[in-house]
């Protein structure tokens, strides 16, 4: 009689996080700064605020938007401030930066608000290899945050780890 299959992966008590979970949604817009530039160079403070409170923001709507200049321009503090103080109360989320900038504002927020207390003395698998490409950003901010709880730390699937962190022993976090 052949020994019955034992699933020795979902014995292990590991953990596995799979960081696509995390990855931002909803719709993105760029607000960019160089198309209320004079001579695309100069920022006209009378002309600016005019601009700004003439605009229709509906676009903006519930977006997550990055609040940038494409132009190789000098553009004073005040404006940035002044920009988002239309776009805060229709926007979802407001990041200065390009898009890339906003997608990684918007990744490692979503990280954040993981409740680390859940992997407690735990051991973690943070799954590689996924459909959708994901940054070394992100491996690196999860580990900064699972370190100080988690009993061991590994990449890659959990038939396959490589192992990342392991808590010495008698170690209290």
């Amino acid at each position: 009689m052949s020994e019955p299959f034992v699933n020795k992966v979902a014995e292990s008590g590991l953990i596995t996080i799979d960081l696509e979970t995390y990855y931002p949604k909803g719709e993105t817009a760029v607000f960019d700064l160089k198309e209320h530039l004079f001579m695309g160079m100069i920022l006209k403070e009378k002309d600016f605020r005019e601009a700004l409170k003439n605009m229709d923001w509906s676009a903006y709507k519930d977006k997550n938007v990055a609040l940038t200049c494409s132009a190789d321009a000098i553009i004073p503090v005040w404006a940035w401030m002044l920009a988002a103080t239309y776009l805060q109360p229709v926007a979802k989320e407001i990041v200065m930066g390009d898009e890339k900038e906003l997608h990684k504002a918007l990744f490692l927020k979503n990280l954040s608000a993981i409740d680390t207390n859940e992997f407690a003395d735990k051991r973690v698998v943070i799954k590689g290899c996924g459909e959708t490409p994901i940054g070394d950003y992100v491996y690196m901010e999860i580990t900064k945050l699972l370190r100080p709880v988690a009993k061991s730390i590994m990449y890659g699937e959990p038939c396959s780890t490589v192992p990342v962190y392991k808590k010495p022993p008698g170690h209290k976090a």
